[in-house]
């Protein structure tokens, strides 16, 4: 369904290729990166904002309801006690009605990084060594 490639020579900077596009990662510089990119977590919220907002669009355009701007926030938050969440903002510029923004609501915690977050997954690895013959 998705695939991406990265290349790290050293470093933090990430370099990764998703089909034609290309993305930078990277650790702020107060914990030794240079800050060329976004880190990890940030990546990982940014996906979820984006998922809910074409799923939301994708929504409201077979319901022709008129949607405007959409804005979202999210932060992850680590509890001392280890704990973690995302808290996701999303704010409509619209007219729609109580009834429309329940059901926006509810489209929000069925878009689909929304569910695999909720579900968790197993992460297959393997790690294979490749040394340099240059």
């Amino acid at each position: 369904m998705a695939t991406v490639h990265l290349e790290n020579a050293s470093g933090f900077e990430q370099r990764i290729r998703a089909r034609t596009h290309r993305l930078t990662a990277d650790e702020p510089t107060d914990v030794g990166g240079t800050d060329s990119g976004p880190a990890p977590y940030e990546l990982l919220l940014a996906s979820l904002a984006a998922c809910t907002a074409l799923t939301l669009r994708l929504y409201v355009a077979r319901k022709a309801w008129a949607l405007g701007r959409i804005e979202i926030d999210a932060r992850f938050v680590r509890e001392a006690d280890g704990t973690e969440r995302i808290e996701r903002e999303v704010r409509v510029q619209s007219t729609l009605d109580e009834q429309q923004l329940g059901r926006l609501a509810d489209i929000c915690e069925k878009t689909p990084v929304t569910r695999t977050l909720k579900r968790s997954m197993a992460i297959a690895t393997r790690l294979i060594s490749k040394p340099d013959v240059s």
